[in-house]
This record gives structure tokens, C-alpha cells and sequence, in this order.
């Protein structure tokens, strides 16, 4: 299993005393990158954290993300969530910006934050931005900074406002995702219980946990329609097959174990539902061009 950084163990690697978890409302903080800045020797390993984290951040940067690696060369805003593994590498000296940090619980009686598309989707979760658009953000981080060190009395109702703020104006700007979730029409609904059905079978965290659903007509017996009938569906919204969906998931599942664990090839094949690891690796050379024994020990050296 890949590791998981408790709360207790974020504020000990960053020298910090550990914030109280306020009674029914989860744990929320902010940090200014810059004050927490920790040697290059001392930098965060590939990992999942068990609480969400937006951070506004000018500086080059390389982000490993699921099974990802991002360049940063300026600024961006980043959305991270406890199920997707992910490690900041740090380029250069000088970095600036913003990050908080917060726990379902802090929005469990005002929605699920899980269900927004940039806390769901790496391609939605990592957001390149302009000179000019960074003050936008850098406000909407004060702000929450200065109330959350406020003693007013309902501080908390405001910065869950002022965080959902920042999750939609981020999302305006991709809206592809939106139009998936919130349709209307029975291919749109069709795809959002694909896509639900898919993602809830990850992250993989036990070596003998498999996966129930890797094929079109598992997916289809599970949403009670005929196959052709989902193939359809998907294609009208994503413009891509269901085995052509499933197949990039698997792949990405497996990028993530191999840089994660030390999970032999046959176990990780195990796990995604390949009955025989040779069927494993011609899968992973077919769509990630080299074998995951090479792939592993690229991430290596």
C-alpha cells in the first residue's frame, strides 16, 4: 500500500504544533508556502494525505500526480484529494504562494467535496494561471487568513464560502467535467454512473484486493443496460469507447502501484483483474510503450 500521511505526521514533518480538531466541524488550515519551506533533502515522498488540499503557488515545480508528472514553470493552482497519491518535486529556490488543508468532515453538512470534479479529475485538479489571474486567488487566500484568525463567531460557515468560491470559479474554467456530472439526459446520466461505478474501485490499498468490474459487459450487468446500449452512451459524451475508458483508468492504477508499492507485478496484475500476469504486461507495453518492469525502474533511478 502506497503511504498515508495522517494530519498528525503533516504538522510534524513541517516543524509545526498540530491545530485542535474543532468538535463537528473536521480541521481546516492555511499556510503561507514560503514560511513552511522545508530542504530539498527533506521533501515530501509520493504519498496519499488523509485530508484535501488547494495550494496557489508561483515557482517552478514538477508535480507527480496519480500517475502524472506536471511541470509548473510559473504559477498554478493545484486541488489534491486523500485518494490520489502525489509528490511536489521542487525546482527552483524561490517559492510563494498559499496552501490549505482541510478534512471531509470540515463540509460534510454542506455537500460532499469529493463529488467536484477538480477534487476528482487530474486533468481538472491542476490549473496553469496567468500573471494576471493570480490575484484573484492570492485575495481569495488572504481572506480566508485573516478570518480564520478572526474571532468571529461563525468563521467557519464564511471560509467554507470563501474555499467554495475558489472550487467554482476553477471549475468555470474547465467546464467539460460539469457537463458530465449535471446532465440531464440519459446519456449524460448513463455516463455519470459509469464514471461512479469505475472510480469507486479505487484507490487499491491491500495486495489481495481485486477489482470487481475491468470490462464493458461487467459495467453494463451492474447498470442493468445492455452493452452496446452503454458503448453508446459513452461515446455520445466522452467521444471515447467503454473499454477504451476502463483500459485508461487501469493503466493509470497501475502507473500509481508501481511508483507506490512494492507490490510484485504479479500482485498488482492480481489486483486489476488480470488473471495471468504475462496478460498484465502486454496490456501495460500496449498503452504505456515500455513493460512495468522498465517503467518501475525508471521512477527508481
Amino acid at each position: 500500500m502506497s503511504a498515508f500521511v495522517e494530519l498528525q505526521a503533516f504538522y510534524k514533518n513541517i516543524n509545526r504544533a498540530s491545530e485542535p480538531v474543532q468538535n463537528g466541524i473536521g480541521h481546516f488550515n492555511i499556510f503561507k508556502i514560503e514560511d513552511i519551506l522545508l530542504p530539498k533533502s527533506k521533501q515530501a515522498n509520493y504519498s496519499r494525505r488523509s485530508f484535501y488540499k488547494v495550494s496557489l503557488i508561483t515557482g517552478h515545480n514538477k508535480l507527480h500526480y496519480a500517475d502524472k508528472c506536471i511541470e509548473i514553470t510559473e504559477s498554478a493552482l493545484v486541488f489534491t484529494n486523500p485518494t490520489i497519491p502525489y509528490k511536489w518535486e521542487r525546482i527552483s529556490e524561490k517559492q510563494t504562494g498559499y496552501f490549505c488543508i482541510f478534512t471531509e468532515p470540515f463540509f460534510s453538512r454542506f455537500g460532499n467535496i469529493k463529488d467536484y470534479p477538480v477534487f476528482q479529475y487530474p486533468d481538472a485538479a491542476i490549473i496553469p494561471l496567468a500573471v494576471d489571474e493570480v490575484c484573484q486567488y492570492n485575495d481569495l487566500f488572504i481572506r480566508m487568513l485573516n478570518e480564520l484568525q478572526s474571532d468571529y463567531i461563525y468563521k467557519y460557515d464564511l471560509l467554507r464560502n470563501l474555499l467554495m468560491e475558489m472550487v467554482h470559479s476553477a471549475q468555470k474554467r474547465q467546464p467539460a467535467h460539469d457537463n458530465i456530472l449535471a446532465g440531464s439526459n440519459a446519456s449524460e446520466r448513463i455516463t455519470a454512473l459509469f464514471a461512479e461505478l469505475l472510480e469507486r474501485q479505487f484507490p487499491i490499498e491491500l495486495n489481495y484486493q481485486v477489482i470487481k468490474l475491468n470490462s464493458p459487459s461487467a459495467f453494463a450487468g451492474q447498470l442493468n443496460i445492455h452493452v452496446n446500449h452503454l458503448n453508446k452512451a459513452l461515446k455520445e459524451i466522452t467521444g471515447k469507447t467503454t473499454s477504451q475508458l476502463i483500459n485508461e483508468r487501469l493503466l493509470q492504477e497501475a502507473k500509481i502501484l508501481l511508483k507506490s508499492t512494492n507490490w510484485t507485478i504479479s500482485e498488482i496484475a492480481w489486483s486489476l483483474g488480470f488473471e495471468e500476469p504475462n496478460h498484465f504486461s502486454s496490456f501495460f507495453k500496449n498503452r504505456g510503450k515500455t513493460t512495468p518492469k522498465k517503467f518501475r525502474q525508471l521512477i527508481i533511478d
